[in-house]
């Protein structure tokens, strides 16, 4: 099967889009996407894994590099996912620790604004200080 990418941005987050299999021949593309929307100032990604039927060392190994590469600029690169297969690879990889896992992206996207209102002061604060 092949890989379908895609990309939007929402609310500061940038929405990544995968669909087919994440394996050593599609992991490639996977890996520039997100070289790609990183060079151009995206550090907070969402990687919509819903649709992905199988991933590869391959696979975990572009995720983590993106993971790296956006917390270089203190961003955060977090995973949907519901395929129990998938998520078994997480689990037994002990990635679970360093991704953020969300059952949706709905609750993803809830997650991101809440955090984000959380860091941003409020005008009141910012006359206080």
């Amino acid at each position: 099967m092949d890989l379908k990418l895609g990309h939007h941005s929402e609310d500061n987050l940038t929405i990544v889009d995968v669909e087919g299999e994440i394996d050593v021949y599609t992991a490639p593309r996977l890996r520039e996407l997100l070289i790609d929307l990183v060079n151009k100032g995206n550090f907070r990604l969402l990687v919509n894994m819903e649709k992905v039927d199988f991933l590869d060392a391959t696979g975990l190994g572009v995720l983590v590099g993106g993971l790296k590469r956006v917390r270089t600029h203190d961003g955060s690169l977090e995973l949907v996912c519901t395929n129990e297969r998938i998520l078994k690879i997480f689990q037994i990889t002990g990635l679970t620790k360093i991704f953020g896992i969300y059952a949706s992206a709905e609750e993803a996207k809830r997650k991101h604004l809440n955090d984000w209102s959380a860091a941003t002061p409020d005008s009141k604060d910012s006359e206080d200080a």
